[in-house]
């Protein structure tokens, strides 16, 4: 299902050594995970029997279960990953074995498509993030020249207005912005 061997995790630490760690790195985050009971029941598990009475982690940190989400957006449909996968044609090809990177990245696309957010989270390696980081800072070290500043035309001024007393109506004479701009002329600010 997975196809994780003993072989290959012979040399792995067992969970109760790096318990603490991972306590440490999801505290206070939010964890979206596509039927979350599942996962937080074994880990909870784990980590009782490795002596963290803390709690169950769904009071450290935050929870999103997409399947939830799912079955709310898309009632009576399936709503397993792969399901999703098909119908926001998200490429799970790759996915031939239960393997938990890869879960968490076709996850991730998943539920930003779900979200109406950004369309695509691609994880970047360590060495990729090293380079939009020196990239990123080699962009920090040049001093910025001015910003332009744009004023607005008369058409402009005139929609913002009839906007302004939209709200001054709506909110029964409270709109604090309809006095105060009133009195500045488009050649006062600035």
């Amino acid at each position: 299902m997975h196809g994780i061997t003993s072989q290959f995790l012979a040399d792995k630490p067992r969970f109760a050594q790096i318990a603490a760690d991972f306590l440490h790195f999801v505290s206070g985050a939010e964890l979206v995970i596509h039927n979350a009971p599942f996962d937080l029941s074994f880990l909870n598990s784990e980590l009782m029997l490795a002596g963290f009475t803390q709690g169950p982690l769904q009071d450290l940190c935050d929870i999103t279960d997409t399947l939830v989400m799912a079955r709310r957006k898309h009632p009576g449909q399936r709503n397993s990953l792969d399901a999703l996968c098909k119908r926001y044609e998200v490429d799970n090809s790759q996915r031939e074995l239960h393997g938990a990177l890869l879960d968490a990245e076709i996850l991730a696309d998943v539920y930003l498509l779900m979200t109406g957010g950004q369309t695509m989270l691609h994880l970047a390696t360590e060495e990729s993030s090293a380079e939009a980081r020196e990239s990123a800072h080699g962009k920090l070290t040049g001093v910025p020249g001015p910003l332009p500043l744009t004023m607005p035309d008369d058409e402009e001024l005139q929609a913002h207005a009839r906007f302004l007393e939209r709200i001054h109506k709506s909110s029964k004479s409270k709109c604090i912005w309809l006095n105060s701009s009133s009195q500045q002329s488009s050649t006062d600010i600035a």
